[in-house]
């Protein structure tokens, strides 16, 4: 991966190989890093969409993508999606999904959604993911934007 030049998002980086060339990931978030990788791009259009190709590693005991991974993966996509509409930190406040469809070891699982509308400090957004045109899962969630708060100083 390389790291692409933007000061607003040191933590955004490329992928220069592979399947996922092109598409950009975050690295700040250590949990989704060690499930993902996650990946997201702006289409010419500006949407955006998210992916991930099936690992063994993502699966439950059925052999299926555990819900608890469609669930995290579906939060790094709501920051995605609303990529256009951050310009500071934010945290997921409401999260709702259904579940659909399994996906299996090997299958391209990709997301596309919306932003139903974004206020002040609180975006609303939408999406449904997909394998091969097949819906697996459907989620609504909810993102505040946070003020940065300044870095606290040992013994001060």
């Amino acid at each position: 991966m390389t790291k692409v030049p933007a000061p607003r998002r040191p933590d955004l980086h490329v992928a220069t190989e592979g399947e996922f060339s092109g598409w950009r990931t975050w690295i700040r978030d250590s949990f989704e890093s060690h499930i993902g990788p996650f990946w997201h791009k702006v289409e010419d259009d500006g949407s955006v969409r998210c992916a991930f190709r099936v690992e063994k590693k993502h699966l439950n005991g059925s052999g299926n993508v555990h819900g608890g991974c469609f669930m995290a993966f579906a939060d790094y996509c709501l920051f995605a999606i609303a990529t256009h509409e951050l310009d500071s930190p934010a945290v997921t406040t409401n999260f709702a999904c259904d579940f659909l469809d399994a996906a299996r070891e090997g299958e391209l699982v990709e997301c596309t959604g919306d932003v139903s509308r974004a206020g002040g400090s609180l975006i609303f957004l939408r999406g449904k993911l997909a394998s091969a045109g097949r819906p697996l899962f459907t989620f609504s969630g909810t993102i505040k934007r946070v003020k940065r708060k300044p870095l606290s100083q040992p013994n001060a």
